[in-house]
């Protein structure tokens, strides 16, 4: 199926690799099927069945570490020991800050076993971005990375725990062999943890499937980062949907995950789908399109977790004689272009895309169940394209007050209906839980989740990615706030106006940040604003490029014209305006002619 339709033949072509996955089918739709919150059915309990299964089969391999589902489970027994010994008890949080290793899955299943939600933080944060981030959830205690300790200690003094010894360290190392020494102010969890009992909690009132599980933080159009809840119910939905209906995930799988596991992606579908499966995880601290296909053989990958940048970036790289040598033939993620999805497919000879749609927060999400081109899937809960207002995520209602759907085949804006069935968990903000909610949209009462994205229906129900809406791009795999950059450059005072957006730049996925500024002075100097932006912002969230001006257009009613202004990306259109790039391997912005915008255009640079 090369073309962007979906039709029943192609269904029909697929039927038989369903019928042989059958029986696996129905046990996954068993577990996506869960709905009742009182279950005693979480995170905690499928940690301890596959303990109890598969005890000597691997659960993590990272570098040179291999760890068993029996180690796993012991260790996380620990854990969760540890913090019911530290005063903690059901229905309380805290915040983790790691990079991509095995303690930050052990922290996570410990804390589960009690009834501890895990609040993910992004490694890639700091400053007020972080120090609201922890903010919003109040933890009473944090678990902290030694690689990530400077980024903390920036806003340590800052925060206020309600817990006598709040601050854990985790040193960088295998901390099952090696505790290493905890800076002042910390105490080594690692250390602490050693003493306690490794056999599974046994707990009178013990964690239940509607109960929290994590908290993941998302970049919305308020600009800083929301904190949405996701239940245990969240890793039960992709244990059945992803591990065993679409990838039929065996103990003898192996699954490379270099996503970052604060995401829903890395942490709930990829993991749940190696939960589901009783398999191995194998994870890399950060992706590197270099060493990828050197670590599926190293770790014998029979599946990888992907977002779409991830798979450009791939294909980016030199074709070579190895690029078919390996056992991965599976893959699960979002966002893998439709003009890139059978170029990969051939050069790497994937037969399995389970390409998904779904959102930390959302209450609705498409599966790819028929391994079918070019489309996210379908989905069994109510949902519907309407028409909206470009460059926005707000819908059009006709002159009654109600939504439009789109014609059949046009991109429309996805909303879900909120019903018993298929709630809505929102964020740890009322009001920002609100926002998302279109109300009274087809009738009088209803409501439905406004995702915010784009997609087209291709037929047979299935849809395609489109775009993302709003004051939100994507880049580098990262959601980037157009508020968020906007409010730090605000902060440094040197300007007097900024108004940020995404460019799209020929042969790179995503839209790389691109900020329009007036300066506040004659003696402006734009690598002083972006030292100042790299000391506050993730680097994904640093602007590429930079537009100066005298003046930024306006509406009549004092809107920023933000599509005009967007169109003309980094186009040398004005003489009395300067274009600025920060391009890849260079240590500041460099001012923009003609032949640069040549080479750009032309891919000549490695975004």
């Amino acid at each position: 199926m090369d073309h962007d339709n979906v039709t029943a033949m192609d269904i029909v072509r697929s039927l038989p690799g369903i019928f042989k996955r059958f029986p696996t089918i129905a046990k996954g739709y068993y577990y996506y099927s869960i709905k009742d919150a009182q279950n005693t059915l979480t995170l905690g309990t499928l940690v301890e069945n596959n303990a109890e299964k598969h005890g000597n089969r691997p659960a993590i391999l990272f570098e040179d570490c291999r760890i068993t589902w029996g180690d796993f489970n012991a260790w996380a027994n620990r854990i969760a020991g540890y913090f019911l010994a530290q005063g903690l008890k059901k229905g309380d949080s805290i915040a983790v800050f790691l990079e991509n290793r095995p303690e930050i899955l052990a922290v996570v299943a410990g804390a589960a076993k009690i009834g501890v939600a895990c609040a993910m933080l992004n490694a890639s944060q700091k400053g007020n971005v972080l120090k609201h981030s922890v903010n919003l959830i109040k933890p009473k205690m944090m678990v902290i990375g030694e690689e990530l300790i400077p980024a903390f200690d920036g806003i340590k003094a800052g925060l206020q725990p309600d817990h006598p010894t709040p601050f854990l360290f985790l040193a960088d190392t295998n901390t099952l062999n090696a505790f290493g020494d905890a800076p002042s102010g910390y105490a080594n969890m690692a250390q602490q943890i050693s003493t306690f009992n490794s056999e599974d909690p046994v707990l009178s009132d013990p964690p239940r499937t509607g109960d929290i599980a994590i908290y993941l933080f998302t970049s919305g159009t308020t600009g800083l980062p929301k904190a949405a809840p996701a239940s245990h119910n969240k890793f039960l939905k992709a244990y059945g949907g992803f591990g065993l209906m679409s990838l039929a995930m065996k103990p003898e799988d192996v699954f490379y995950c270099a996503l970052p596991l604060y995401h829903g992606t890395g942490l709930v579908v990829c993991w749940g789908s190696v939960l589901a499966g009783g398999s191995a995880f194998a994870l890399r601290r950060k992706f590197s399109a270099s060493a990828f296909w050197d670590d599926v053989r190293r770790y014998d990958a029979t599946v990888f977790g992907y977002i779409g940048e991830l798979c450009r970036y791939l294909l980016n790289q030199p074709p070579s004689d190895q690029d078919r040598n390996h056992r991965l033939t599976r893959m699960l993620g979002n966002g893998l272009r439709p003009s890139i999805w059978k170029e990969f497919k051939d050069r790497f000879g994937i037969e399995t895309i389970a390409e998904l749609y779904a959102s930390s927060e959302g209450n609705i999400g498409f599966s790819n169940f028929f391994n079918l081109n070019k489309t996210v899937g379908l989905s069994t809960a109510p949902y519907k394209l309407v028409k909206f207002h470009d460059g926005t995520r707000d819908p059009i209602r006709n002159r009654n007050g109600i939504l439009q759907e789109v014609t059949k085949g046009d991109p429309g804006l996805l909303i879900g209906e909120i019903t018993k069935k298929w709630g809505f968990e929102g964020y740890t903000q009322k009001d920002a839980t609100e926002k998302s909610i279109l109300r009274d949209a087809f009738r009088r009462g209803d409501s439905w989740f406004n995702t915010g994205d784009v997609l087209r229906d291709i037929g047979c129900r299935h849809l395609q990615f489109v775009d993302r809406m709003g004051d939100t791009f994507r880049w580098k795999g990262e959601n980037v706030s157009t508020n968020e950059v906007e409010n730090i450059i605000d902060g440094s005072g040197m300007v007097e106006e900024a108004i940020v957006y995404g460019v799209e730049i020929p042969k790179t996925s995503g839209k790389a940040g691109m900020v329009t500024l007036v300066p506040n002075s004659r003696t402006f100097e734009i690598n002083k604003l972006l030292a100042f932006m790299r000391a506050n912002l993730p680097a994904y969230a640093v602007p590429v490029f930079v537009r100066i001006t005298h003046a930024i257009e306006k509406t009549g009613t004092f809107k920023y014209r933000k599509v005009d202004i967007q169109k003309a990306g980094y186009a040398l259109a004005r003489p009395s305006e300067h274009v600025f790039a920060w391009l890849p391997k260079t240590e500041g912005y460099i001012q923009l002619t003609p032949e640069l915008i040549t080479d750009i255009d032309a891919g000549m640079f490695n975004f």
